[in-house]
Order: structure tokens, then sequence, then C-alpha cells
């Protein structure tokens, strides 16, 4: 076992080649400091296209469960490849149920060990996952094109039925990052056949946060409107910035 880095921020990483898979060893604390680390760690790892990641964060604490969320940023930074299946293995109980509030688990299955893991990476290597993105302009009109470009997508791989939930939730975030950044968006759609994640990204680092009004109390803002239709979203932090996202399923109606 080869050490890959180690962050200022006491993260050490280590990997090794497996067939031809890359396992990655983490020990340390995961904080702030050294997210953008594992993040660019793991994101190298995928360059070589290797069958799948194993990533073993047994012996990794988290300063705090948001930390977590770094792994979730992975997803979502441009050019990771999505065909590469990316898992975790943790061998503590109490910090994989803090990885699956955090809200990982969606994205990376985590699994209490390596041979299991194993068992789970030849079932996602069967799946079919589609991914597609495109760059908006910072104006007006990527709020018809991404709409446009939802319905396209969808469309193509037979889940109309997801449709008019999507354009709400691709209208609300194109629209935060128009008012709230003057940043070209960035979205991406992925899906297994049965959800879709809707994501866009910009290059603002502050989180996307509900606000309820000053005046009434209740939050009817658009976010207000993803949570209440989505399976689950979230704000996670990028090397450049952020990416709101949202994964809607057969049960997200108008």
């Amino acid at each position: 076992m080869s050490a890959v880095a180690k962050s200022p921020g006491s993260l050490a990483i280590a990997a090794r080649t497996e067939h031809s898979m890359t396992v990655l060893t983490l020990e340390g604390v995961l904080d702030t400091s050294n997210s953008t680390a594992l993040r660019n760690c793991i994101m190298k790892a995928t360059i070589d296209q290797p069958s799948a990641i194993l990533v073993d964060v047994t012996g990794l604490q988290a300063a705090a469960e948001s930390a977590w969320s770094a792994f979730i940023s992975v997803r979502w930074e441009v050019g990771t490849q999505p065909d590469v299946p990316i898992v975790l293995v943790c061998g503590h109980r109490a910090a994989r149920e803090a990885i699956a509030r955090s809200g990982v688990g969606r994205f990376m299955p985590v699994y209490p060990t390596e041979k299991s893991a194993m068992t789970g990476i030849n079932r996602l290597a069967r799946r079919t996952l589609r991914r597609i993105d495109a760059q908006l302009p910072a104006n007006l009109t990527s709020l018809r094109e991404s709409r446009r470009l939802v319905r396209e997508w969808l469309t193509a791989w037979s889940q109309t039925a997801l449709i008019p939930v999507a354009l709400v939730v691709v209208n609300v975030f194109v629209e935060n990052v128009l008012e709230h950044t003057g940043s070209d968006p960035l979205m991406q759609i992925e899906s297994d056949g049965a959800t879709a994640t809707i994501a866009v990204s910009d290059g603002s680092a502050a989180p996307a946060r509900r606000l309820a009004s000053p005046l009434t109390g209740i939050d009817v803002s658009g976010l207000a409107i993803v949570a209440a239709l989505s399976r689950a979203w979230g704000s996670t932090p990028t090397s450049s910035g952020k990416t709101v996202w949202a994964v809607i399923g057969p049960e997200s109606q108008l």
C-alpha cells in the first residue's frame, strides 16, 4: 500500500489496486480544511477508469456530521466519470448511520466490509446509469432552455412521468443561481431508471438555504417547494462553488 496524499488537516489517503478496482483507505479527521484534498484524490482515481472505486472510511472521523457531504460533491464535480461506481466501506455502525443521515448513501452505497462492498459493486456494474449536463449562460434565457432540456432528456429516457416535477425543480435551481450568484449555471441530470437527480452548480460558495418570510415566519420559497416535491435535496460545496441537487421518484407528484 502506498501513500497517495496527506493533507494539512491530518487526513492520510493510501491507495492500492485490487484486480481492476482502486481501493482508497482514509485515516484521520475529515473537516473543511481537507475536504477539497479528498475530493481531488477520488476524482483523480477516476481518470484511469477503474472498474470501481472503493473508499474505506473505517479509520476516518468526521469533525462534524456535515463533513461527510464532501463525498456527495465528488458526484457533481465537472469531469468525474459517472460510469465508475464509487462505494464506501465503514466498519463502525454509528458512522454508517451518520453517513446515511448526511445523504451520501443516495449517491454512494455504504457497506460494513470490503467483501460486502465487492458484492454490491457487482450489482452496480449491471445497472444502467444515464447522465448528461449542459452549461447555461448567466441570463434569463437559461430558464427556458433548462426546462426544454429536462423535458427532452427525460422523454428520451422514458421517464415522462417525472417531467412536471423536474421542470419545477430545475426552474427553482436555475432562477436562484441567476438571482443570487451571477454565475453561469451548470445543469446536470442523472437517472438510474427509477429516479432522477436534478443538480445545478454555480460559482458561489454560499450554501442554498430555505428562508422564512420575515413577516409571516412561513417559508414559501422555491426551495421549500423543492423540499416538498422531492425525495431528498441538498446544497453541497464543490471546488469551484456549490451544487444544489434534488432526487425525485415516482412518488414525486404535483
